[in-house]
């Protein structure tokens, strides 16, 4: 008998053990230690031409504002009134394109072509995930008017990923990415395989590598490239736990910003104008939210929070008040108002929350942050307080595990919320949950893990079978 209590005290014990270790854990940086985040740099001076803003809107050229991941400096937001909010495979469907392979990574667009990156040669089946020397990854361009294949490239994988295993590649892939384009080249962000530019016939222009190590998961990489005047910024924290900045016109390094706190930090950072002379480059990572000057890589502010854990959802910008999730559910959130020098931890944080959103972006409406999180709740919370104005349980979601891997985005004023499994929600924002529409493409059983992209009456969805466009009829 006490042969058996003692075996099932071992069994328990070894149970809470593996369970906390899959538990997905960061680390809290120490204030007092300096290596714990880039350099400060404690002056930036109106008179010192990297101080000078750029409008980050305005200096886009791409023809479309919804040119990197969640469009317009990654608000999720567009204001076209011409978008449905029903379709199916047989209303509202201008065109379907068959992709060349799988992937999570969204849609971004020029002023005449839709770009997005896919893989296939390895890990796209669980039980089979075949060789990892197989591994390529796409990058296709095609027609916004009616959904052709202009060109596609086939890019070999320079260095191995990680093992399509556990609880992380088989959830995304190795696509994952989004790209960004300025409207003459589109830059993509393959992992291991760095960053490359491609001009708008296709032609690859430069290719460099930003590292090739593991994160401590080997979940693999997730965060997307994004512009800022003459430099593409990537979140290179899987590939060497560093920040960078390349020149877009020849990949040429300009900055490189690496600490280990960059590491289980998967989302894409920000640009927020602090004032008519500055502005600062924004990113949460475990432990802490970094303010940056974007033209040095250098650190200007931080602030420390409770935010410890992997950190998937990107920071939300409005105005001088960013809002930033914690991966792990228990996290939380906090909203900070951005500006200052050195830490402002005390000065700058306006709320914090326990409400957060895992792997999704909230979007901000009507001064209210919306999500889904990771168990099927839709969440709405007042954006000044942080409290919680409602949440619902979503009906209608099919499949298991997390129900979600896009980032919810508004258009008019209403939230589209693309399930990976179960169609895109269309709800109608207020004081309690009202879907309007679930919509869903029949013919397609693949999952949807990008985030949609909006333009001149244009929807643009993914799957890891298809490319959409839903478009009124005329």
């Amino acid at each position: 008998m006490k042969k058996l209590v003692l075996l099932g005290f071992i069994l328990l014990v070894a149970l809470i053990g593996t369970y906390w270790w899959m538990q997905p854990r960061g680390r809290r940086p120490n204030l007092n230690d300096a290596s714990a985040r880039p350099q400060i740099e404690t002056a930036r001076l109106a008179s010192d031409p990297s101080a000078k803003a750029t409008d980050v809107v305005r200096s886009n050229t791409s023809g479309s504002d919804w040119n990197r991941f969640r469009g317009p400096n990654g608000t999720g937001t567009s204001a076209d009134t011409n978008i449905p909010t029903q379709w199916s495979d047989s209303k509202n469907l201008a065109w379907k394109t068959k992709l060349p392979g799988m992937g999570g990574s969204s849609p971004v667009l020029s002023q005449k072509h839709v770009f997005v990156t896919a893989y296939s040669g390895y890990g796209e089946k669980l039980q089979t995930p075949g060789d990892p020397q197989q591994l390529k990854r796409h990058l296709i361009c095609a027609d916004r008017v009616n959904g052709d294949i202009l060109w596609t490239r086939t890019l070999p994988s320079q260095h191995d990923e990680d093992a399509y295993q556990g609880m992380g590649l088989p959830e995304h892939g190795y696509a994952t990415n989004t790209a960004v384009t300025d409207g003459a080249t589109v830059f993509v962000f393959l992992g291991k395989s760095g960053v490359l530019a491609f001009d708008m016939t296709g032609e690859q222009l430069w290719q460099v590598s930003v590292g090739t190590a593991s994160g401590n998961r080997g979940w693999g990489t997730a965060a997307s490239l994004i512009l800022y005047d003459d430099l593409v910024i990537v979140n290179a924290s899987e590939e060497s736990q560093s920040l960078r900045a390349l020149e877009k016109s020849t990949g040429r390094e300009v900055w490189n910003s690496a600490t280990a706190t960059l590491e289980l930090c998967y989302s894409t950072p920000a640009i927020v104008q602090v004032d008519e002379s500055r502005d600062d480059l924004v990113i949460a990572v475990p432990g802490e939210i970094w303010g940056m000057n974007p033209r040095t890589g250098k650190l200007t502010w931080f602030v420390q929070t409770a935010l410890t854990e992997n950190l998937s959802p990107s920071i939300i910008v409005d105005g001088t008040t960013v809002y930033a999730f914690g991966g792990y559910r228990s996290s939380g959130s906090l909203a900070v108002k951005v500006g200052g020098t050195g830490n402002v931890t005390d000065s700058n944080i306006l709320w914090t929350s326990s409400s957060s959103s895992y792997v999704a972006t909230p979007v901000l409406l009507n001064n209210r942050l919306h999500w889904i999180d990771d168990r099927g709740m839709y969440y709405c919370t007042d954006a000044t307080t942080g409290e919680l104005v409602h949440r619902a349980r979503m009906t209608g979601l099919q499949g298991g595990g997390r129900p979600v891997y896009a980032s919810p985005i508004s258009i008019n004023g209403k939230l589209y919320m693309q399930t990976r499994n179960s169609g895109c929600f269309v709800i109608e924002p207020g004081d309690a949950l009202n879907v309007l529409s679930q919509n869903r493409f029949e013919s397609d059983g693949s999952v949807f893990n990008a985030t949609p992209a909006v333009d001149s009456g244009q929807l643009f969805l993914r799957s890891d079978q298809y490319l959409y466009c839903v478009s009124a009829s005329p």
